[in-house]
């Protein structure tokens, strides 16, 4: 039933189509290796292997594609483990419709979003963090360049890679280069964990 609501949702909005749907965590890994989605959205709590496992696997086998979790879980433990586990973004299943049509097409832009109330949860869980955070972060942005230390700073406040050449009057093309080299530099799996060491060492 859930799965037929959201679908629903999805069918009235004219720039997003479903391509497929899943029961479980691992036909979810098959179906996007067969159909290779911009988007894959994923419920934490599935039979066989949970979404956060096959978000890892996803994340594995098929990079490309962003992964936004829904769940009724707001705990910090979900969040901190979907982080981790490469996704893209993070909703509550009681959030608004036109919530949800945001937060697919931020993360098929190349962006990062967490739900208004997952960022609460985020941001306080940052403000607690160990005391040796800020300073890794700050010596991993300190070997960056001053433009990819300009590009991490949008990616820390949300922006995707076309509001990134907008602001900074570069090509899409070339804010993709500079993700990608971010990544690598920091370590960092994708673009939320690129955005915590932005947080992390101030420049957000």
């Amino acid at each position: 039933m859930i799965r037929a609501g959201i679908r629903a949702i999805l069918d009235n909005d004219a720039g997003i189509e479903v391509i497929a749907e899943a029961g479980d965590g691992i036909e979810a890994v098959d179906l996007v290796r067969r159909h290779r989605p911009a988007v894959v959205l994923m419920d934490i709590r599935m039979p066989r292997r949970d979404g956060l496992a096959a978000a890892a696997e996803i994340r594995r086998v098929a990079p490309a594609t962003g992964v936004l979790m829904l769940t009724t879980f707001g705990e910090d433990e979900y969040i901190v483990r979907a982080i981790a586990a490469g996704a893209a973004g993070f909703l509550l299943k009681s959030s608004d419709p036109r919530e949800l049509t945001a937060a697919i097409r931020a993360v098929a832009a190349g962006a990062a979003y967490l739900s208004p109330r997952v960022a609460h949860r985020v941001i306080t869980e940052l403000a607690g963090a160990r005391l040796g955070a800020g300073a890794e972060a700050r010596s991993k942005v300190d070997s960056l360049t001053g433009r990819e230390r300009e590009v991490l700073a949008l990616i820390g406040e949300g922006l995707s890679n076309a509001e990134i050449g907008r602001r900074l009057f570069l090509v899409e093309g070339t804010v993709k280069a500079y993700v990608s080299s971010l990544l690598s530099r920091l370590g960092a799996r994708n673009r939320v964990q690129a955005a915590i060491v932005a947080y992390e060492a101030g420049l957000v």
